[in-house]
């Protein structure tokens, strides 16, 4: 079974997902945050996903970000949908950075990171491997 990472916006959201041996993780998307349970829908029984990463952000002083009830109630429509789907929780504190850094060192252009949703699907991919490498 693989595993999907899901970098959760207001406006868009990011998409990541690992390989079969769950050892590398690769960007899989961006979509509007309104389409993610149907996107879903579709993708989860495609590709066999069995575990669900989803990024909670923190703010510095380690409270939760304004947007995390969001992700509760995105949390539990997911639930509702697969109840045999494993959801997991990471911090994801520093992943939009991250991402835009790995973008300036892999020498992408002043243009191509501002697209936000690449820096979506970047971070959702940072989120994975983390992940992955934690098992």
């Amino acid at each position: 079974m693989k595993i999907l990472a899901i970098d959760y916006g207001t406006k868009r959201t990011g998409f990541a997902i690992s390989d079969e041996s769950n050892i590398f993780a690769f960007g899989l998307c961006t979509q509007e945050t309104k389409n993610n349970i149907s996107y879903l829908q579709t993708l989860i029984p495609k590709e066999k996903i069995g575990i669900v990463v989803i990024g909670i952000p923190k703010k510095l002083n380690n409270e939760l970000a304004e947007i995390v009830p969001k992700i509760e109630l995105f949390k539990r429509q997911l639930k509702n949908k697969f109840p045999d789907l494993k959801i997991v929780d990471i911090d994801e504190r520093f992943t939009s950075k991250m991402a835009f850094q790995s973008m300036i060192d892999s020498g992408m252009s002043r243009k191509d990171r501002q697209n936000k949703a690449l820096v979506d699907e970047i971070s959702a991919t940072i989120i994975l491997q983390g992940f992955l490498e934690t098992l």
